[in-house]
């Protein structure tokens, strides 16, 4: 986690010097690149200093210490919980605490949805208990629950070709597991489609490269004229058990029980703190992570970690006694898991000031040891983070990618506003370190990955 903390504040401190119109515009201001690239050099004293307080000075640790007295005094933050708005509120006296300025906290309306009891059994071709976890926002089984035969399938195409057959049964979907976009789908859109063929409920395989007997949950959409039915993740064991033995042709019965429910949207909060930048204190580079979670972990990494290294950054500035030029605004958003609905009303109170906005960032992929950055963004921004993330070389955390994103900073992305965030450790990057000349670096427990020598070999 502690290696994040660099990319975080590496960014965010020294981006703002060159950003504005640089970032937005066609040109880069009044400015040559030369002139940009000189100036960022400059701060490599500075970008030191963080990196020693963060890797061997007193704030080694703290941010892993800070999140985890955080998830063992509060556990999971489902959207609506007494839990979420516990954590908010600690959070807020935390940053008070820390010293940071503009501390506030910014009301929303976010969903309520509770799990309740819920089981899945097999009853035939032989009984077996099944793990099982209710999607967010699905409705609930009659309190006898739904006892159907099962139809397997391995793609929508093939949901669609044996429509006839669905009518009345259970949907299983056994999709192969390829890359996390391209599953997740059957996650969010597996009620819908079964539904529109007649099926009384669906089963979605877990989003997961492996398993050990683990269901995962997440969002899942309804869609409007679309009858809404049950739908549950299982576990990738059972959906490919199943499988097997619908291939066998035999025939499979299970019982469906859910006990989940919506309520009315519930009243929850964005929580903002900043350090006020001393020469464009209207202009934000905006740094994230999101304080909610699903109900059945304690949320450390999705997205605690995020969201504490993102404090850690302003942190860190704080405790140098550092002033950016630009305001550096931390926001810990609400509600994300349910779609980022947090954010989209932060983007709706705020976009009126759009053109302050020099880059946005969030953490949510997973606080690993980073391989570098994504960005969005034209090629002479993308230029000016190349040359910040040199400052990075000490720790050896150069490398830029492609398509900065996130769901909590996506909207902002879109109107065009930069954009960054971590690539997914490993699987989103393995193709990026396959360089001839180049220095090994480990990961405990990780792949190994090949690591440019220079900074500028990188590029």
């Amino acid at each position: 986690m502690k290696f994040h903390v660099f990319v975080f504040v590496g960014v965010v401190h020294f981006l703002p010097l060159n950003s504005g119109k640089a970032v937005y515009g066609n040109g880069i201001s009044q400015r040559t690149f030369q002139e940009i690239k000189e100036e960022i050099a400059r701060y490599g004293d500075v970008a030191k200093a963080i990196i020693n307080l963060a890797v061997y000075g007193k704030a080694r640790n703290r941010s892993y210490e800070r999140l985890a007295l955080l998830v063992d005094t509060v556990g999971p933050r489902l959207s609506g919980s007494k839990s979420l708005e516990k954590a908010i509120q600690i959070m807020h006296q935390n940053l008070q605490e820390d010293g940071l300025e503009n501390v506030h906290l910014e009301p929303v309306k976010i969903p309520h949805w509770e799990r309740g009891e819920e089981s899945a059994v097999m009853l035939e071709p032989r009984i077996h208990k099944m793990a099982v976890l209710g999607l967010g926002s699905s409705i609930g089984t009659p309190p006898e629950g739904i006892t159907a035969e099962v139809l397997v399938v391995t793609s929508f195409d093939e949901l669609q070709r044996r429509a006839p057959e669905a009518r009345g049964k259970i949907v299983v979907y056994n999709q192969p597991y390829t890359n996390y976009s391209r599953a997740v789908q059957y996650r969010v859109q597996g009620a819908v489609e079964a539904a529109k063929v007649g099926a009384l409920a669906s089963l979605i395989r877990s989003v997961a490269s492996f398993s050990i007997y683990s269901p995962h949950t997440g969002i899942q959409e309804y869609q409007d004229g679309v009858p809404k039915i049950p739908t549950a993740c299982i576990t990738v064991e059972d959906a490919e058990m199943m499988s097997r033995m619908a291939s066998r042709g035999s025939r499979i019965v299970i019982q469906l029980k859910m006990g989940a429910k919506n309520y009315p949207d519930a009243d929850s909060f964005n929580t903002v703190a900043e350090i006020i930048g001393s020469k464009y204190p209207e202009q934000v580079v905006l740094v994230s992570g999101h304080l909610d979670s699903w109900d059945v972990g304690q949320g450390a990494m999705d997205d605690g970690g995020g969201a504490f290294i993102s404090w850690e950054a302003l942190s860190l500035i704080k405790d140098l006694g550092l002033r950016p030029k630009r305001t550096l605004r931390l926001v810990l958003w609400t509600a994300e898991e349910q779609g980022g609905i947090g954010a989209l009303q932060y983007y709706q109170l705020h976009k009126a000031n759009i053109s302050n906005y020099s880059l946005v960032m969030e953490s949510d992929l997973g606080t690993f040891l980073p391989s570098g950055l994504q960005f969005t963004g034209s090629d002479k921004a993308r230029a000016i983070v190349e040359e910040v993330m040199c400052l990075l070389e000490p720790i050896n955390v150069t490398q830029v990618f492609r398509a900065g994103e996130g769901t909590d900073i996506n909207f902002w992305i879109q109107a065009g506003v930069p954009g960054a965030s971590f690539p997914r450790y490993g699987e989103d990057c393995r193709k990026a370190f396959t360089r001839s000349q180049a220095g090994s670096v480990h990961g405990p427990g990780y792949l190994q990955f090949e690591f440019p020598s220079s900074c500028h070999e990188a590029k």
